[in-house]
């Protein structure tokens, strides 16, 4: 497989935009905020469903944010959410951050939530998003990191939903532990002056791990990540119908935790 052409393992069934959607600048990229202020120009790569780029937008307005993905089916949703907050400094485009189709030094601030794990050369990724970007702006990422997610109480099942998820994710030229790499990553694209930094998600209260629990169940049973495990010969229908299982198992459970954690970088251009 080519270095660049890693596929997007969860795909975009309605499980994995539901999760997506919960997310905001609040929650999923807090180390960013602060640095933000109105009038400044924002690439958002990787933008899904457009809930962060949506807050980008209000915080740096009336200053533009440029909002790209690699399906033009997601920005239609993303164009959907900026009509529907009544946004009118925000623009998308299909790009590749491999390759991004804007001149040197466009922006104030790169901004990737979630992109470079599934991406198949992070560190070109973030050349080109240093490319992009004015001197002495922003490239900021921030990733999960699969293998040190934990949860308790350990309800069987769920130890093989992790390695299940680890083996096809690499299988589609993705890092799922990218959490811990960005720092790496970023000093091999050639940043110097980079902050990092770490947060996490947690779910724990009966909504919120009902939700949690509810979506991987189906995707794992119903998305491309469920495709892909069964075509690649990572797992039978079967055996995601247990894995499925021990989610909602986990989730049933009145004394269910779940921590996702992230790594994060404000990289100085």
């Amino acid at each position: 497989m080519p270095e660049e052409s890693a596929v997007y393992t969860h795909g975009h069934h309605e499980s994995v935009l539901r999760s997506h959607r919960w997310r905001t600048a609040a929650n999923s990229a807090a180390y960013l905020t602060g640095e933000l202020r109105p009038g400044m120009a924002v690439l958002d790569v990787g933008c899904g469903p457009g809930t962060i780029t949506a807050d980008l937008a209000g915080l740096v307005a009336p200053g533009r944010v440029t909002a790209v993905d690699t399906s033009r089916e997601v920005l239609e949703g993303a164009t959907r959410t900026a009509v529907e907050r009544g946004l009118d400094n925000v623009g998308f485009a299909v790009a590749d951050v491999h390759a991004l189709d804007f001149p040197d030094d466009s922006f104030d601030v790169v901004h990737a939530h979630q992109v470079l794990q599934h991406v198949g050369d992070p560190v070109q990724a973030l050349r080109e998003m240093r490319r992009v970007c004015r001197p002495g702006g922003l490239v900021a990422a921030r990733d999960s990191d699969y293998a040190a997610m934990t949860w308790y109480p350990e309800v069987p099942g769920m130890p093989e939903w992790l390695d299940l998820y680890g083996r096809v994710a690499r299988a589609n030229g993705g890092e799922p532990d990218a959490g811990r790499r960005l720092l790496s990553w970023a000093r091999r694209a050639g940043f110097t002056d980079i902050t990092p930094t770490a947060a996490a998600w947690c779910f724990a209260t009966p909504e919120n791990r009902a939700w949690w629990s509810g979506l991987w169940a189906d995707r794992t049973t119903a998305s491309r990540y469920g495709e892909l495990a069964v075509d690649g010969g990572h797992a039978s229908p079967e055996q995601l119908t247990a894995v499925a299982a021990a989610w909602r198992a986990w989730g049933a459970e009145p004394d269910g935790w779940f921590m996702v954690p992230h790594g994060e970088i404000l990289c100085r251009a």
